[in-house]
């Protein structure tokens, strides 16, 4: 375990969004028993870092101790009938993870390749893309209570997942220390659910694909969009979809929908898809661009911008500050409010900052 007064140092380079300021002191701690070590024996204000793909810091940093999860390991046990449990330390990078179970001819999580962070943030985002999500595919997680200082095991039903959320995210109450998957052998992917990933595999919905040709599949999509990591592309330089789908009770929608017509015709269909026993979900992205903010807004030379090829991602365009970041956010936010009468929820985890 390492410790290191980073008062000198921002936080930005932990981020993939690549903004924020300094932090008081920064451990890495390489073992699950050094991180329960670090977080017990932390006497300040705590600030839990794992890839840092989903967080938005403050310019003026965190005036605390960090503890970057940084513990490593994996291994796989039989749980008979073709499938496996997967138990994976919190710390490891989850593409890598991904490609480890395709190449190992295990299926499941293909459909989630190419998304930045650590294993043990995505349980508490409840983690999703192309139709599958991590609360599909969890078994439990071993975790730190920080009230009580115990390490305990928590089955998937105990953590109350939903869509991009779960009781862990936005509380200091627990640490995700390890993470334990389902999977099946034979090296066939999950169903594929997804209709644009169907559609670039050649496949009707609800039919299996080689796990390989489903996570190259999504990659492919992924790129296109610019989700997946490149120092050289700004468009990567973001925490991934600033803004969640946002999520509409069945007894609201119609109106909802009338007023979105209202602005966009009668006769333009509005993309919208189950989240549940009554409620849908409608597009953000559809929503944003319809509100009149397209892909590179506001502007090339803007140190802040909508991504060039998905409106949901926030970039930082080489030397953007979180308070830029966050204007650009409250700009859009409030553009489709205005417009439509949807609010917005942003995604990320803000730290130091708000909305």
């Amino acid at each position: 375990m390492t410790s290191l007064p980073l008062a000198a140092v921002p936080l930005s380079g932990y981020t993939t969004l690549r903004v924020g300021g300094p932090a008081t002191r920064f451990v890495s701690a390489e073992s699950a028993e050094e991180v329960v070590t670090a977080i017990r024996e932390t006497r300040d204000r705590l600030l839990v870092l794992g890839g840092g793909s989903n967080l938005v810091i403050a310019d003026k940093g965190f005036d605390g101790t960090v503890v970057r999860v940084a513990n490593r390991g994996s291994k796989i046990d039989s749980l008979g009938d073709g499938r496996v449990a997967l138990t994976v330390e919190a710390g490891e990078d989850w593409d890598a993870v991904v490609r480890q179970t395709v190449e190992a001819g295990l299926g499941g999580l293909e459909c989630l390749s190419g998304i930045p962070g650590s294993v043990g943030a995505t349980p508490v985002q409840n983690v999703g893309a192309y139709g599958v999500e991590i609360g599909q595919l969890l078994i439990s997680v071993d975790l730190l209570d920080r009230a009580s200082g115990e390490v305990r095991t928590l089955a998937a039903d105990e953590l109350a997942l939903g869509y991009r959320t779960s009781m862990l995210k936005n509380t200091e109450r627990a640490v995700v220390l390890r993470v334990r998957f389902e999977l099946a052998d034979g090296g066939m992917s999950a169903p594929i659910r997804y209709t644009e990933l169907a559609r670039v595999l050649g496949v009707r919905q609800g039919k299996q694909v080689p796990a390989p040709d489903a996570r190259a599949a999504v990659l492919e999509l992924r790129r296109g969009k610019g989700m997946v990591l490149d120092p050289d592309d700004h468009d990567t330089w973001s925490v991934g979809s600033f803004f969640t789908n946002p999520v509409v009770t069945e007894a609201d929608l119609p109106a909802v929908l009338e007023r979105i017509a209202s602005v966009v015709g009668a006769e333009t269909p509005v993309p919208q898809y189950p989240a549940g026993v009554g409620t849908s979900k409608l597009s953000a992205a559809w929503l944003i661009e319809r509100a009149g903010f397209a892909k590179g807004y506001p502007g090339a030379d803007a140190p802040v911008a909508l991504s060039s090829k998905h409106t949901l991602a926030l970039t930082n365009r080489g030397h953007a500050t979180t308070s830029e970041i966050l204007a650009l956010a409250r700009e859009v936010r409030d553009g489709v409010h205005t417009t439509f009468g949807v609010t917005l929820a942003a995604e990320p985890v803000l730290v130091g900052c708000t909305l």
